[in-house]
């Protein structure tokens, strides 16, 4: 009877193990994808759900002047690789830290730890998406640096384990996605440049 429990026992073992292996290599996955873009066209840079846009006055925003924010909401089953909405050149980034409140939440834009990336595109505009850590999420990896030349489309980094990424478009630019719409990183239009 004791071998008999032994060997449930590892049984059952290996079947959560090898549930727990399945799901990490699921949530890491990072499937190619490839979009052909023009100029004006914004790629959205997570995998999730839209859950906000918003038009937003001058310092009420990371652009610092009039800007349209959406809000992508990435569960634990999304993909959680980033990618950059539109090409161009990195001129800032700037990391934040702060809490680690539930990333669907409006208050996690403000509040959580989070890093800001600053792109000048090659049409002349200036976008900001940021990274927001989610209350499971504390790690936050970004792979692009001040300077680099980089593609619509191309990976800039993860987060882990249900966050946010918000994106800063300037004033007159044309969202075309909207609350509750699910979208994939480097494939779905988010939005135009003016």
């Amino acid at each position: 009877m004791t071998l008999l429990f032994l060997f449930l026992g590892l049984v059952s073992l290996t079947i959560v193990a090898g549930a727990l292996t399945l799901f990490v290599l699921y949530f890491f996955r990072d499937p190619d994808r490839r979009a052909d873009v023009q100029e004006k066209d914004v790629l959205t840079p997570a995998d999730g759900r839209v859950v906000g846009v918003w038009n937003l006055e001058s310092g009420e925003n990371a652009l610092g002047t009039r800007a349209v924010k959406v809000s992508v909401f990435m569960s634990l089953f999304d993909v959680h690789v980033n990618r950059i909405p539109a090409g161009g050149r990195i001129s800032r980034i700037s990391y934040r830290p702060g809490a680690f409140f539930a990333a669907n939440l409006d208050k996690a834009s403000e509040k959580n730890e989070q890093n800001a990336v600053f792109l000048d595109t090659r049409g002349g505009s200036r976008i900001v998406f940021v990274q927001i850590a989610g209350l499971i999420a504390r790690r936050i990896a970004c792979w692009v640096g001040e300077g680099d030349e980089v593609q619509a489309g191309q990976r800039f980094g993860l987060i882990r384990f249900g966050s946010r990424v918000d994106v800063y478009l300037p004033e007159g630019s044309r969202v075309v996605v909207q609350p509750g719409h699910n979208v994939k990183a480097g494939k779905t239009i988010l939005g135009y440049l003016p």
